[in-house]
């Protein structure tokens, strides 16, 4: 079942449809061709702008985490033996500092729905029973509702196709090595699943998993997502400055965790 053929979500496509070309209409006086593209990276903006508030909220909660740290590993090796009291005692331990544990996620959340309607936008030949114009529309040669897969498998590749994608990846993959080394997790104490060499490895494949993703999406939904991951970055080190973690948690997160020796 198609959930845009619903009338609700279908005026919503509409909507963004219609806005989305009006705001190409008017970028094209200046961006020419590249109007739809421009307009992708305007909304882009607008959204992540919207999402500053929500930012500073993921800053103070990381802050948070990393000062409760050390009483919650106190409170792991008390009721290790207990997961329920350990998790009572979690949740009462965040509720008195007015925080959670999933706080900082509304960002991720919050663009969800976003990134589903540019990619909606962007795939369908017709939306609410007319045309999609968009679907006609590029960024230097490259069509906004072709996927770099779509197009490898598809035959329809060009070199503009690779180039504009090779451009976008290289650039998420620099930012999420970038990420990588600068906000690395302090390691877990004690003898932790986490501290494994295969976690690690897990944990820091997570970085590049958008690079991935935007190989499968429109070319108008990777563009969103190498805007967006730019402005995490940027973002993220800004408010790094204005919430600080503790000493001993920057002491934690620059040095690597102690290699286990075989007896």
């Amino acid at each position: 079942m198609d959930p845009f053929a619903l009338p609700p979500l279908t005026a919503l496509l509409d909507a963004a449809y219609g806005a989305l070309a009006g705001l190409s209409t008017l970028l094209e006086p200046f961006a020419g061709g590249a109007a739809s593209a421009a307009a992708v990276i305007l909304v882009t903006l607008l959204v992540r702008a919207l999402l500053i508030p929500v930012g500073f909220s993921q800053a103070k909660a990381e802050q948070t985490r990393a000062r409760l740290a050390p009483r919650l590993r106190e409170l792991q090796r008390r009721h290790k033996k207990n997961p329920e009291r350990l998790q009572r005692e979690t949740l009462e331990l965040y509720r008195s500092e007015n925080t959670s544990p999933f706080a900082g996620m509304l960002p991720v959340l919050a663009q969800a729905p976003v990134v589903g309607i540019l990619y909606t936008l962007f795939i369908r030949p017709e939306i609410a029973g007319h045309p999609n114009d968009l679907l006609t529309h590029d960024l230097f040669g490259a069509p906004l509702g072709t996927s770099l897969v779509s197009a490898l498998f598809g035959g329809t590749a060009t070199p503009a196709t690779f180039l504009v994608f090779g451009v976008l990846l290289v650039i998420m993959l620099v930012v999420a090595e970038i990420t990588r080394r600068v906000f690395r997790p302090a390691p877990v104490e004690g003898d932790s699943p986490l501290n494994s060499p295969t976690m690690l490895r897990v944990m820091s494949a997570m970085h590049y998993v958008t690079a991935v993703f935007a190989a499968f999406v429109p070319l108008a939904a990777a563009l969103y997502l190498t805007v967006t991951v730019i402005w995490t970055l940027v973002q993220r080190a800004l408010l790094r400055r204005r919430y600080p973690l503790p000493t001993t948690a920057v002491a934690a997160n620059r040095t690597p965790a102690p290699k286990r020796v075989a007896a």
